[in-house]
């Protein structure tokens, strides 16, 4: 979802007539709902920055321009996109825009610096690793850009930030994330430029923003190889007797229910130590491997935290990361929107969303309602607290509302000798 999208030179005109950022607060109501007036102030001072940054000559009058793309599975919003052309390939810019003036930088942490937001230092991501971190995951999820070969050359630029000698924002320590994402800083507005010139010589002929903004989700060959090869040799998640006998069950019913566009919802008992986790990652690793949106889904975030670090390694961290999903990221999932969501400790799940707990109407029906195939590996006794509210009956009763074809199954492991068995429930 794109909030604001024109041509070079119907930008650089609604900021010179003042009518951007009124532009920009209509169609935000109307796309996502209200917003701060500090937010409007932050558009009006960046956009103007961006507005000088766009009036060069070489830039083409025709390149498109974009404003708060809202990129799909995730809560993060990309600045600034500018589309066109080098004359060979289609590029798109991404400009990650910053307010600092001050930066510090951290030493014993990758990619984190520290500046100062809402009037607290805080520890936040570098603007390079943030900038780069969003192109890497357009491409990763963005069937047209995958397809089409478009480029995203991502850069970040603090316009309010001027640098001096051994600066920290620009220091060694960040060096393998400055060469992925360059960063611009006050006064720099010419090597900006540069940059943008340097991809975008012609206009967007190709509606690159429309493309991206429309591009179906699926998950690239570079992920799916990447996943495959982590997966490999790694003991924790070797699936081992009637494991591996469930695992096919629900992968191959999984990849029926997608290609029959047949709504199926599965769940799964299964005491502490009978390897539920472990047939979750192989689920989330060979669905994806399959072309299909696949994510792991748990109220905590400790399991995800533990899981994603095991199977990432050393790979790049967001990418994984986006695998992963909070149980109060779907509340305004639409229907069947994505392919297969994975469930892990569904007994823990809750009614409301949100910090407050006031978004939503319950967890358990938005889950079943955003994805073609649910699966909900659940503990009963093991529920902690009041607000856990996750039951077979609650999944089989929003499964029969959305008409999906339900399957119950049993782990359990037997006591003389500790193998796991699978006891399946048509």
């Amino acid at each position: 979802m794109i909030i604001y999208e024109a041509t070079k030179s119907e930008f650089i005109s609604d900021v010179t007539n003042e009518l951007l950022v009124e532009r920009l607060y209509t169609s935000y109501q109307e796309k996502i709902g209200r917003t701060s007036k500090q937010e409007i102030i932050s558009w009006e001072n960046s956009l103007q920055r961006m507005s000088n940054v766009m009036q060069d000559q070489d830039i083409p009058n025709d390149a498109s321009v974009a404003i708060e793309f809202k990129i799909p599975n995730t809560s993060k919003r990309v600045d600034f996109l500018i589309a066109g052309n080098d004359g060979k390939q289609d590029h798109v810019v991404i400009v990650e825009l910053k307010q600092w003036s001050d930066v510090e930088k951290i030493t014993g942490k990758d990619a984190l610096v520290k500046t100062i937001l809402g009037g607290t230092k805080r520890e936040v991501t570098h603007p390079s690793y943030q900038a780069w971190s969003y192109a890497a995951l357009i491409r990763d999820f963005n069937e047209n850009v995958q397809q089409q070969h478009i480029e995203l050359k991502p850069c970040a630029y603090l316009h309010n930030y001027r640098k001096g000698d051994n600066d920290p924002l620009t220091d060694e320590h960040y060096r393998k994330h400055l060469e992925k994402a360059p960063v611009f800083t006050k006064g720099e507005i010419q090597k900006l430029r540069d940059f943008i010139k340097k991809y975008v010589r012609k206009g967007d002929r190709n509606k690159l923003i429309y493309q991206i903004e429309h591009g179906k989700i699926r998950p690239s060959k570079s992920l799916q190889d990447s996943l495959t090869s982590m997966l490999k040799g790694k003991e924790e998640f070797i699936m081992i007797d009637e494991q591996k006998v469930f695992y096919e069950e629900a992968f191959h019913l999984a990849l029926e229910s997608v290609k029959s566009d047949k709504k199926q919802v599965m769940v799964i008992e299964g005491g502490p130590g009978t390897g539920k986790s472990v047939m979750a990652i192989n689920l989330l690793v060979n669905l994806t491997n399959q072309d299909l949106v696949t994510f792991y889904v748990s109220k905590n975030s400790a399991p995800r935290d533990v899981y994603s670090t095991k199977l990432k390694g050393t790979f790049r961290k967001t990418q994984i990361d986006n695998l992963f999903k909070g149980s109060g990221s779907f509340t305004e999932s639409k229907l069947n929107e994505f392919d297969v969501l994975i469930v892990d400790e569904a007994h823990r799940l809750n009614e409301k969303s949100g910090f407050y707990g006031n978004q939503g109407e319950n967890q358990v029906k938005e889950l079943i309602k955003a994805a073609k195939f649910t699966i909900f590996f659940i503990d009963e006794n093991q529920k902690v607290t009041l607000k856990d509210i996750g039951s077979i009956d609650l999944i089989e009763k929003y499964a029969k509302e959305f008409d999906a074809e339900i399957i119950k199954g049993e782990l359990v492991s037997q006591f003389r000798c500790d193998v796991p068995m699978l006891i399946l429930h048509g």
